[in-house]
């Protein structure tokens, strides 16, 4: 399955593309033989609990999916699997809240947090990786992002031998055309958000780019 793990509709602060507007992107790249299955919507320091998109989904067969992308000490996370239990636990708004106490967080209510576009400069992990933290907890980290800047994803790929881990895709998508720029292709099936972080436990994923996909 092709999955974009990084998107933002305009209920982040940033975007202008409605989710309306990204399923009918969609169909417009499925027309031209790409493909891709679905798309996480990663807002900006919140979670959409009172959004309901599996009418939308079913109309048109695309997985939508929601996360949250959350400023931290040591840049921007993506989380998925957001469950009340962890908004509970953290402020979603607070953007400076401790990175390694939302993986923990996570892992410990059914979530998974990773870094986002880790060699972004500025807000990604590079910039704090040898502050002489302890990462091992960190389980996987995006790999591919459509929005990296010169540089950025070079920064990143050294970043990911560092830690060992599995590397995911993402747009990055703040305009209706960019989605799917980037994306995770998944071994195994994908439906739910328990779903995907089980399979972003598991490891069998790997990042792609549009094209990887016709």
């Amino acid at each position: 399955m092709f999955i974009d793990l990084h998107t933002h509709s305009v209920s982040s602060d940033d975007s202008r593309a409605t989710v309306e507007q990204y399923v009918k992107w969609v169909g417009v790249l499925r027309r031209k033989r790409y493909r891709i299955d679905g798309f996480v919507l990663t807002e900006h320091r919140k979670f959409d609990f009172d959004k309901d998109y599996s009418a939308l989904a079913a109309a048109n067969d695309v997985l939508i999916m929601k996360g949250s992308e959350l400023d931290t000490n040591m840049g921007h996370f993506l989380v998925y699997g957001v469950t009340e239990a962890l908004t509970s636990a953290l402020d979603f708004s607070n953007v400076s809240m401790d990175a390694l106490d939302l993986v923990k967080a996570a892992d410990e209510t059914g979530a998974i947090a990773l870094p986002a576009h880790p060699g972004r400069f500025g807000i990604g992990l590079c910039e704090f990786a040898d502050s002489g933290a302890d990462l091992r907890s960190i389980a996987a980290a995006e790999g591919l992002n459509g929005s990296n800047r010169p540089g950025e994803q070079e920064r990143a790929e050294d970043l990911i031998r560092r830690l060992g881990v599995p590397a995911t895709g993402g747009s990055d998508a703040h305009l209706v055309s960019a989605i799917g720029k980037c994306m995770t292709s998944f071994e195994n099936q994908v439906l739910t958000e328990t779903d995907l972080v089980r399979e972003l436990r598991s490891g069998a994923f790997a990042p792609v780019t549009l094209d990887d996909t016709i």
